[in-house]
């Protein structure tokens, strides 16, 4: 992940984008952007979306908006000082104690 922060970071300054990187643009940016992934699957059935990925057309716009995604969320955590690993291991510690797996296994039923 530092790698990819640091190409992403050095990008932004190579065209001297930082004035515009602030957390709220970030955050509107990455909003859009996976706005336009979650269109990549609006209507289409569970057995469609699962199988996305075998359409060479469907496939490549999933995959670039998904790049999208990653490239604007680590540009977010890299301005805030956030470190994306540590922020979603943190995350995943905190949801196993929401969420013990003996007692939700199974469920989708949101506590």
């Amino acid at each position: 992940m530092d790698d990819l922060t640091a190409r992403i970071r050095a990008f932004a300054e190579e065209r001297d984008w930082q004035q515009f990187h602030t957390p709220k643009n970030l955050a509107m940016a990455l909003a859009g952007e996976v706005g336009e992934l979650v269109a990549e699957f609006q209507w289409l059935t569970p057995e469609q979306a699962a199988a996305v990925m075998d359409d060479a057309d469907a496939g490549a716009r999933v995959r670039a908006e998904i790049g999208d995604v990653v490239i604007y969320l680590t540009r977010l955590a890299d301005v805030l000082g956030i470190d994306l690993k540590d922020a979603a291991v943190a995350k995943l510690a905190e949801v196993a104690v929401r969420y013990p797996a003996e007692q939700v296994r199974g469920s989708a039923h949101k506590r």
